[in-house]
Order: structure tokens, then sequence, then C-alpha cells
């Protein structure tokens, strides 16, 4: 039997919670001090729930951004039961309104019901953006509560009062010691909204093509691995202990429901509704002695079908990926591959990641076939050929827990460090049975070789002529080092170099 621990905080949780487009992820992004949350006009913007470490002045607490208390479809009903869900279970509780409109007999409902339940709870009025608005905050004292608040989150109005209530509900011994890292929250510089930060990010107006965001084309010297521009530097270790691990693949094939079932609780909402996972969603916990944090990202389509507020999804997706170690591809094993998988998977190849590629829904899939599947991966995703595949079914939690294990696995071989002397034996078995071919008559040579970085491992050829090294060379020798070691699930990248050159 699987035994999972889910990583338990002691701090106080605050809740932010209220209706559609009142403002809750603008002031979860101004209490966190980052344009983490999406936020926009659109109702459903925020769906699952966003767990951060926040800081009030000197005291520690976990904030949680909700979903819109909505209902209609199957979606928002999905949403509107997450949100109270985690409302229940947070200690401290802001439930906002919007300021320029009348109170709601829905919110009082909500209001009275959390208030009954013995929770610290605070009325925020948003949208008092200014004098002449503030009479229309008389309107809400029908809620019968003394913890009110009228503030303007987008300005910056009157929310010191806010974090000074905030503060006196929080328990002494969440003070941070002076030597700890403090982030304060007051004076918050303004940022940029989700649409001006996307502006920046603007690329090809060609609507068939895949999305991809903006990458300095100049950058690569060729098309191989190898040409990667990096400088040698000082091996680190990086802390292997802590796996960050992106969940991608395109819309549907059921990444949410994976990472409810890695967690073993239902942490992202799962809906038939293409494109229900917006914000990225993180989640931490501890197996074997290590931390491993899974983030659901939205899930990718082709650039002409990319509706709304998914276009910010995709800016955050590219952030989680350049900030994890390894990619979970997720594949729906019931339907015919598409060229959109693999330039989803080419993702992970970009970012140098360790991959498990992930047969989703093995349990409505063709098992006769199970062959001819694997064989059509094999051939689509040529490019993660050292990827290892399970099948499982996230949905009925089939072989999820042997996911567990092979990620642990695959951080190890992603992590690990080879001596120098160990890559040399390697090396000139490989030079004795296939010579370097010279290059315009000019001698080529190999001195040594050595591993100079891991996450992923990253091997140095220190030689006369590095632009010698052709990358038929390179793939035989990364073949050969492949045979000799573990590195099963992750690249292998190579750095030919002169003598001397850092």
């Amino acid at each position: 039997m699987l035994s999972l621990f889910i990583k338990v905080h002691s701090m106080k949780k605050i809740a932010i919670i209220g209706r559609p487009n009142v403002g809750k992820s603008s002031l979860f992004n101004r209490l966190i001090k980052n344009r983490d949350a999406i936020t926009s006009d659109l109702a459903g913007t925020t769906r699952d729930v966003k767990r951060k470490h926040v800081v009030i002045n000197d005291k520690q607490a976990i904030l949680l951004d909700t979903g819109g208390l909505d209902k209609g479809c199957e979606l928002f009903d999905k949403i509107k039961e997450m949100s109270l869900k985690a409302a229940y279970a947070a200690d401290i509780i802001l439930y906002m309104v919007d300021g320029k409109s009348i109170p709601e007999d829905e919110d009082k409902k909500f209001f009275y019901e959390l208030q009954s339940m013995g929770k610290e709870i605070a009325l925020v009025v948003n949208k008092i953006d200014n004098d002449k608005l503030k009479e229309k905050l008389w309107d809400f004292y029908e809620f019968g509560t003394g913890d009110i608040f009228g503030i303007s989150v987008s300005h910056n109005r009157n929310t010191v009062a806010l974090l000074d209530w905030i503060y006196e509900k929080l328990p002494d011994e969440d003070i941070i010691k002076e030597e700890d890292e403090i982030t304060v929250v007051h004076e918050e510089k303004e940022q940029l909204s989700d649409e001006e930060f996307f502006s920046q990010y603007q690329n090809s107006d060609d609507e068939d093509d895949f999305y991809y965001w903006d990458e300095d084309e100049d950058a690569v010297e060729d098309d191989s691995i190898f040409a990667n521009n990096d400088n040698i530097k000082e091996f680190d270790e990086n802390d292997i202990n802590h796996i960050k691990i992106a969940i991608i693949g395109r819309t549907n094939v059921g990444k949410s429901s994976l990472l409810n079932a890695l967690l073993g609780e239902e942490r992202s909402v799962v809906s038939s509704v293409a494109g229900t996972t917006i914000d990225p969603i993180d989640e931490t916990v501890e197996y074997n002695g290590k931390q491993l944090t899974f983030v659901d990202t939205a899930g990718l389509r082709r650039r002409g079908r990319i509706i709304g507020i998914e276009k910010y999804a995709l800016i955050r997706t590219k952030t989680m990926l350049e900030n994890s170690n390894m990619a979970l591809v997720v594949l729906d094993a019931s339907q015919p591959f598409l060229d959109l998988d693999e330039k989803i998977a080419g993702l992970v190849d970009h970012n140098h990641l360790a991959c498990i590629i992930v047969l989703n829904k093995w349990d409505i899939a063709d098992k006769q076939e199970h062959d001819k599947i694997i064989k059509d991966v094999r051939d689509r995703f040529k490019f993660l050929s050292y990827a290892p595949i399970i099948t499982l079914s996230a949905k009925s939690g089939q072989r999820v827990d042997k996911l567990h294990d092979m990620i642990l696995q695959i951080n190890e071989n992603y992590s690990q460090r080879i001596p120098t002397s160990k890559v040399n034996e390697v090396l000139e078995r490989a030079l004795r049975r296939h010579t370097l071919p010279s290059m315009h008559g000019q001698v080529i040579r190999i001195y040594y070789a050595t591993q100079y970085e891991t996450r992923p491992p990253k091997i140095a050829i220190i030689m006369n002529k590095p632009k010698g090294l052709h990358f038929t060379y390179r793939r035989y020798l990364t073949n050969k080092f492949r045979e000799a070691f573990n590195f099963e699930g992750t690249p292998l990248l190579f750095k030919a170099k002169k003598k001397g050159e850092k």
C-alpha cells in the first residue's frame, strides 16, 4: 500500500472567497506581492484553489485564492464546491463583495453560513475607488458585522486597516525570526496587468501554428543538443531532495485527474469542459524523504483555438516549465495521438527536463493494441527516446502508485554525477571502437571529458577543434554513455570546448 504524506502546514489559513469578479485574485496578488493568480473581467477565471505562503508584517500564514461562488454549468458548480470546501477548512475568511453593486442576498446567505461556523470572518467591500464611493459602503452594514472594510485593490486604497485586522488574528507563534527572510505586504508597487504582460509575448499571427513563446533564434549554433552556449561552471547539487514536476499535455487528456490521483485528494477541478485548468496549480507532498512538487499546467492548444484568458495560462505554463526539473507528458491512450502532442512534448526537450511519458485512460484503451500504441509513441517521440513509458488510469487509480517510485528513480539519474575517471574510460573505449573523423584534412583530437553539471547531466568534451565534433559522432557518444550509465528518463548534454576555455 502506498504511503503518501501530504505536507501539513501548522500556519493559519486565510481564504479569500466571494462571487465572481469581485477582485479576489487581485487581492491575492496584492498580498503575496506577485502577479501569481491570473486576473480578468471574465467570470470563472480562477477555477482551482491557489495556495501561497504570505507574510503580514512579520507573521506567516497560508493564503488561499478561491474560484467565484457562481452556479449554472457543471464547471461552475464544481468551482463553487471546491471554493466552499477551502473556506470551511480555513481559519480566517475574507469575504469579498463588489462595492459598486447593491448587496446580494446570495452573499448574505454564504456570509452568515460561514459566520455561524465560528470562523474569523471579515466583509471586504472592494472597488471603493474614491471618496464619493465611500457612501455606498453603508449599504453593506446590512450584513450585521462590525468587521467591514471598504478598500480598492486596484488603487491600493484603505488596505492598511484590513491588514491590521488580519495581523491581530494571526498567533504570535507565527512571527518570523529576525534571521528569516521577511516579505512586507505594505507599500505594494503597481504591477502590470495580465493584458500588458501578455502584450510583451505576442508571436506570429499564423492561426494554424502551435502557440510558442518568443525565442532567440540566434542563440543556437546548430540543431543539436550540443549547441547550448553555456559556460562550464562548478558542479552544484542544487537540492536533489526537492523535485519540481510539471504535468503537461493537450486539453482533456486527464492532467488534473492525474494530479488529484498523485496527491490522494481532490486538489484540482476536473470537468468535461476543455481548458478547465487556467492557473497552474502546485502542491508539494513528501514521499520517501523527498519533496515532490507537482504542477498541473493549463492544457495546450493550437494558437488559433486559444480562447480568452487561456493566453495568460500559456505564459504561466512556460514559466513553470523553466522552473521544473521533470515533466510528466500526459497522452490519451484511448485516442489517436496528434501532431500537437509531439509539439507539446518538444517543450520538454527544449527545456532539457527529465521526463516520463504517461499513457492515461488505459482503462478504456484497446488492450489488444498495446504493442502498437507503444510503438506509435516511440515512433512519434523519438526525441524523447530516453523517457520511460507508464500506462495508467488517473480516474480509477490504476498503477498511479508506481509513478511515485518511478519519479524518484528518474530524479536519481537526472541528478547523478559520474566521476571523471569513469567518464574518460567510456570515452576512450568509444574512441578505440570508432575514431573521430578529420575535418578538412585537419586531425581532430579529444583530450579528455568531465561532467560539469547535473539536472540534467552535462559533459564537457575538451578538444583541439570543438567544431570538428560532428553531430553524428555526438549521437554515437550519447549512445555509448547511455549504455555505460543509467540515464533513463534524463537528457544527456555535451559541450565541446577548447583547453582553458570557460
